[in-house]
């Protein structure tokens, strides 16, 4: 039986199959076993091939690794851990902040505090001149489930969508900009996601406590792991069932 991920990952990354053969210093005929006959290649050239296609080896082979390997190499992905997320030192924020090229993914109800950093919105804003996909969605301030929130971090009932309609104030910018993409999700936010390329810091949510106290992980992705790729299909889920958000609702939310 075929290997169709391994044959959609080298499609879907425009790589040919003896254009990785000839990466890998293999037979070409080894390559094509792997796609045709769905052999496992040898872990480090899974490691490569993974890499390579950004993907993940338990996508590629899911049968390769041992549900013993697959949870260490997972565990691994924890570069470290934030009993609150405000303990997150601000040299790691600007470090995968400013290191970021290819992607920056922030899911947040309002997200504030970057803001309030000087030059993040501007860094987002040149970013994406670059080439940079930059995807921010925001809790939707009219929403319920914002009311909720706020109640439940005992900011009182309307405060979240006015930290919400405050943040997106100092958005304004990126939209001028053709490329960011801006949306609204009505959904209850278990984490607060800010992936940059393939490191991440997850917020959790705590009930009863703001998320600047609530504690904090920073990943980072490995081929073989699925802890970081959790979080990002997460992200992924959100981002489908959102509506985009409009200039014109910024607007209106600022006046």
């Amino acid at each position: 039986m075929g290997n169709e991920r391994l044959r959609d990952a080298l499609s879907a990354a425009g790589v040919p199959a003896d254009t990785l053969a000839a990466e890998l210093v293999v037979d070409p005929k080894t390559v094509e076993r792997w796609i045709t006959k769905g052999r496992a290649p040898y872990r480090k050239y899974r490691r490569q091939i993974a890499a390579r296609l950004h993907t993940t080896e338990s996508y590629l082979w899911p049968d390769a690794l041992s549900d013993e390997e697959a949870a260490s190499v997972s565990q691994s992905e924890l570069v470290t851990f934030f009993p609150h997320r405000n303990s997150i030192p601000t040299g790691l924020w600007d470090r995968v902040l400013g290191d970021a090229t290819e992607r920056v993914d922030i899911l947040v109800h309002a997200g504030l505090f970057l803001v309030e950093r000087p030059d993040f919105v501007r860094s987002l804003v040149a970013k994406s001149r670059k080439g940079c996909s930059i995807r921010l969605i925001f809790g939707d301030p009219a929403s319920p489930e914002v009311t909720l929130r706020s109640e439940e971090e005992r900011l009182g009932r309307h405060t979240l969508a006015a930290r919400i309609r405050n943040a997106l104030a100092f958005y304004r910018p990126l939209f001028e900009v053709d490329g960011p993409e801006f949306r609204f999700h009505r959904t209850t936010l278990y984490n607060s996601i800010f992936r940059l390329d393939d490191e991440m810091i997850i917020n959790t949510h705590v009930y009863g406590v703001q998320g600047a106290h609530a504690p904090a992980m920073h990943l980072r992705r490995l081929s073989s792991g699925s802890l970081f790729d959790t979080y990002a299909q997460s992200f992924e889920e959100v981002w489908k069932a959102s509506k985009p958000a409009t200039l014109e609702e910024v607007d209106l939310d600022a006046d």
